[in-house]
């Protein structure tokens, strides 16, 4: 609702209840509403809810803001589709990347909470949603591993009315339709309010690959085609309550639930036998589930208005198993046998205590501080066998773990300066100490990172219609837990032995094995953001940024040549290793708004449709590597997404439509490798019928006219690896009900 509707409408209240004569209806015909002497009148309040875009213009530190029409706009399936097109946000195995930085770089957040590890986006319904919130840059009372910036997942809140939600779904994208439903029950009794959403999917998808490597030293060429399906099911649910305890306290409590079960099928072709090389892929067919469980409880107790005490406890637990088997022609017409088994499981625990302090500083600072204690714990087992026989039995069936404890303190001002100047100071200190134990080593290291933080702010006008955001920043990236386990995982391309099982074979370094690295330090990097924001009057805006990131310890897989206790010979071996120092520097641009009011000499200013877009441009290197092309893994040089949505007016039907696309690009890697990836574009549409205020029915399309995806790796020495993956497009349908 407009300030001007809203303003209109109290002085027409006014105006009938000032007015000679004038009465109000209690309902009946002809009933006398005069007030009897000494009635209490009720007070009426009329307020206007805020849109993203003013909670981003309100924001102290730059951020995004999705709310639910944003987030269910596309009829998405999983959170992770949505997050694809938002600006500077890209996808990739379905873990959410910012700045076209790596994996890692990104902190995601889960109502303000690290996620737990193994936690899958693709799998979470964006129904159980609220919000999405994007920030560039870390603050003090969140984590600050948050390199390239963060993305929070807002789940939905208990309601404060009754809720009764239904969404039933069909999707296609290969073989045969899947079905999922999600269901939402919300009550309030009395002071306290319950929400407890429930989500079911399935999926399944399949593509086509070839696959060509050839060997530098000698004329070896493989070439095959492949087939890919995988398909699996689960559940999800976030029952939430909250409980007033007072007028200044509150208690709430949150669960999250997600598990569910895979499967992956790869098959060759078949080919004579003069063409089975050493190095040839095998069939296989995968299995497996993972779970995870989380709770969360948060007590506020506002003691006056100006001070305010939050504690909070969360719980985590995942687990995850495999059993993956492949299968190789062992004799001549025999067919495919079952040649190598690996089964394993993994299982992540973590506790994290919290809790944070503000006061009111007079009118001008809101001064915060507090504290984050947590521990986190990984256990492996994995065992491998070839023809029944144990490949490693001094790293096979041996339990792996590694763990982390770490304990920050923070204190933050936000402090308005001017009614155009406001600041938010952060300092956050932290201590890391890692371990990692197994076949009889233990590691063990400890880490220090304070992270300053500065966020400005300055309005060119005192509505805030134009603005300037600047910020300095420290943030880190910790290693992986597994990245820290010392065991390894030799390779099925070009095992240690061959198929008799005593026979040594040598692999190469494009088939290494992988082993952690229990010494790895966390990266750090200096941040600087600023960027230009106008808001324009019709609910549009403009954006303008730049960002620079200067990284120490940048941590990076360095293949070596080793002398290993798991072969007789020595192997090549993958390990992450504290590599370079690095720089990563970009562009951002990003508009959205009505048509109308973005071109109003090509639209009418009354038109329903709404334009957005964004280009974001980045650069960067790294020290060690004094090669063309020596970006930062994964680093696109630029990305861009443009879209539209339209409502009829003559019908109860929206559509829109969202393209995305990245180019080509070689990273150069380590001296002598470099990686070859193709363009990749995404073309989604949508339309949604409105029966009515309870009942609608969303189309939508994922990635049309797809392209088909490359990736090549090279070696110095003319060694490559060439894989040509096929892509499908996604059709989703949704009812959507409110009982």
């Amino acid at each position: 609702m407009k300030l001007s509707s809203v303003a209109a409408a109290c002085a027409a209240l006014a105006f009938s209840l000032h007015a000679p004569g004038s009465q109000a209806q209690d309902g009946q015909p002809g009933s006398d509403a005069q007030p009897r002497p000494g009635a209490r009148l009720e007070r009426v309040e009329i307020t206007r809810q805020n849109s993203d875009t003013d909670l981003r213009r309100r924001a102290s530190v730059a951020k995004q803001i999705y709310g639910r029409e944003e987030i269910a706009k596309f009829g998405d399936s999983n959170v992770a589709d949505v997050l694809k097109r938002l600006p500077g946000v890209t996808v990739a195995g379905g873990a959410p990347r910012m700045r076209g930085l790596g994996s890692g770089y990104t902190l995601i957040l889960i109502n303000g909470d690290p996620a737990p590890p193994g936690f899958a986006l693709d799998q979470l319904d964006p129904a159980q949603v609220e919000r999405i919130e994007v920030s560039k840059g870390p603050t003090a009372d969140q984590s600050a591993q948050a390199v390239a910036g963060s993305i929070n997942i807002i789940l939905k809140d208990a309601p404060r009315v009754s809720q009764r939600d239904l969404r039933l779904g069909l999707g296609y994208g290969a073989v045969r339709p899947t079905p999922s439903a999600t269901v939402t029950y919300g009550e309030r009794f009395g002071d306290v309010s319950l929400s407890l959403p429930l989500s079911v999917f399935e999926w399944r998808g399949q593509n086509n690959f070839s696959t060509e490597r050839t060997l530098g030293a000698s004329p070896q060429v493989y070439s095959r085609q492949g087939e890919q399906a995988n398909w699996g099911h689960g559940f999800n649910t976030s029952p939430r309550l909250n409980w007033k305890l007072s007028d200044e306290e509150s208690l709430s409590l949150q669960a999250f639930v997600q598990k569910g079960y895979w499967n992956n099928r790869q098959s060759f072709d078949k080919q004579p036998a003069q063409q089975q090389l050493p190095f040839a892929d095998d069939d296989s067919y995968n299995h497996g589930t993972w779970q995870n469980l989380r709770g969360n409880a948060q007590w506020i107790n506002r003691f006056s208005d100006s001070q305010r005490i939050e504690l909070k406890l969360a719980l985590q637990d995942s687990k995850g198993n495999y059993d993956n088997m492949s299968y190789r022609e062992l004799l001549p017409g025999a067919g495919p046998q079952p040649f190598r088994n690996t089964v394993g499981n993994s299982h992540d625990q973590s506790l994290i205590q919290g809790g944070k302090y503000g006061q009111l500083l007079g009118d001008e600072h809101s001064l915060t501080v507090g504290w984050e204690l947590e521990w986190r714990k990984r256990d492996e087992l994995r065992t491998q066998t070839q023809n029944g026989e144990v490949l490693q039995p001094k790293y096979d069936n041996q339990l792996f773990s590694a763990g982390i404890e770490r304990q920050a303190l923070f204190v933050q001002d936000e402090w308005e300066l001017s009614p155009q100047w406001s600041t938010y100071l952060g300092l956050r200190g932290e201590r890391i100490h890692s371990s990692s134990r197994g076949a009889e080593q233990r590691f063990s290291n400890t880490s220090t990172v304070v992270t300053p933080l500065w966020h400005l702010n300055y309005k060119l006008d005192p509505k805030g219609r134009d603005m300037i955001r600047a910020s300095v920043t420290r943030s880190y990236k910790a290693p992986d837990l597994n990245a820290l386990l010392a065991r390894p995982l030799t390779n099925i391309v070009k095992p240690v032995f061959a198929a008799d099982g005593t026979t040594p074979l040598p692999n190469d370094e494009l088939n290494p094995d992988r082993a952690g690295n229990p010494q790895l330090k966390p990266e750090l990097a200096t941040g600087l953001d600023i960027a230009f924001e106008k808001y324009l009057s019709g609910g549009g805006m403009v954006s303008v940024g730049a960002f620079y990131r200067g990284i120490t310890d940048l941590i990076r897989n360095s293949v070596s040549l080793e002398t290993v206790d798991w072969s007789p010979l020595q192997r090549y071996v993958s390990r992450p290793v504290n590599f370079s120092k690095a720089q990563t520097m970009g562009l951002e641009l990003e508009v959205k708004g009505r048509a109308g009011e973005l071109l109003p000499s090509l639209f009418d200013p009354k038109l329903a449709l709404n334009l957005r877009g964004n280009l974001s441009l980045y650069h960067s290197n790294v020290e060690a590597l004094a090669l063309p092309n020596n970006r930062l893994d994964g680093q696109q040089p630029w990305s861009a997404n443009l879209g539209f949505d339209y409502r009829l007016s003559s019908l109860p039907l929206s559509t829109g439509m969202s393209l995305a696309y990245t180019p080509g690009y070689v990273t150069q890697q380590t001296l002598s490798q470099s990686l070859d990836q193709s363009n990749s574009r995404s073309l989604d549409v949508y339309a949604q019928w409105v029966f009515n205020k309870s009942a609608s029915l969303r189309f939508s399309a994922s990635n049309l006219a797809p392209l088909d995806t490359r990736s090549l790796t090279l070696l110095s020495d003319g060694s490559s690896t060439h894989v040509l993956r096929a892509s499908r497009t996604q059709f989703g349908l949704a009812l959507e009900l409110k009982l």
